[in-house]
């Protein structure tokens, strides 16, 4: 019965701790615009719906994060909260650019890499830009695979398969580097205190434990700045603690985002 109830009050202050994120962070929803074929809006984006393709140069002021040599990231300026995070990876000569939003600056750089071999998106959510940056590197758009590509250097690791829900990561075993997209994240509204690396929100229940098989150097991340120190640990205690931690978040984020939350002036 205790367990039972336990279970309870954890959804309870889960599902009210993301309602009162996502309605109530007003000073964080930036009216979005974006040149191309679609706009995004600002409630979109904050229900993880990035529903429209745009064009090559899309953003402006992209800020350069997970410089490691073979790879790099770059995280889009808006909206601010959201930490929307792309990234390069080259392996065995050959640049594999993952759900990235479009930037020139960090395409170019992508470029000086490797020879581009393709566009990986790995959520069906996130389409950003991926369909419009293949176009234009030309090069395939792998939507959510469920193997890798011929010759690939890395492996698909399947995390959701749900309706609402469906998400790959990738594991690169020569360098010891893993690329999620929503299952995990540094962003703010990710972590609960003392987390350097949080489970999604909405997994926080049932976290992906897909991802335990895999002692990862370096953890990249669909929102927010990489981990890149005692990778495999965070990774470890961000899953297996995840349930546990769930009130220490779910207070967190009413603290910082909730009605009586204390506002920019």
């Amino acid at each position: 019965m205790r367990a039972a109830g336990d279970a309870r009050r954890d959804r309870h202050a889960l599902s009210v701790s993301a309602a009162t994120i996502l309605t109530h962070r007003t000073d964080l929803e930036p009216a979005i615009t974006r040149r191309g074929r679609g706009g995004l809006t600002d409630r979109a984006l904050l229900a993880g719906e990035e529903v429209a393709a745009g064009t090559v140069g899309g953003v402006e002021g992209a800020r350069l994060v997970d410089e490691i040599g073979f790879a790099f990231g770059w995280i889009a300026p808006e909206p601010r909260f959201m930490q929307r995070a792309s990234h390069a990876v080259a392996a065995d000569g050959r640049v594999w650019v993952i759900d990235p939003v479009a930037d020139e600056s960090a395409l170019g750089r992508a470029r000086e890499l490797g020879d581009l071999a393709g566009v990986v998106q790995l959520l069906d959510r996130h389409r950003r830009d991926c369909r419009a940056v293949a176009e234009q590197l030309g090069v395939p758009h792998y939507e959510l695979p469920e193997q890798p590509p011929a010759g690939a250097p890395f492996e698909v690791l399947p995390l959701l398969r749900r309706r609402w829900w469906h998400e790959v990561a990738l594991w690169f075993p020569e360098e010891r580097t893993l690329v999620c997209a929503d299952a995990v994240g540094t962003a703010q509204y990710y972590r609960a205190p003392g987390e350097r690396l949080g489970v999604s929100p909405l997994l926080r229940l049932t976290p992906p434990r897909r991802l335990l098989a895999v002692e990862p150097d370096h953890v990249l991340v669909g929102h927010g700045e990489g981990i890149h120190e005692d990778a495999a640990a965070a990774l470890r205690e961000a899953v297996t603690l995840a349930r546990r931690r769930t009130p220490s978040w779910a207070r967190a984020g009413l603290r910082a985002h909730g009605p009586f939350a204390r506002r920019p002036r």
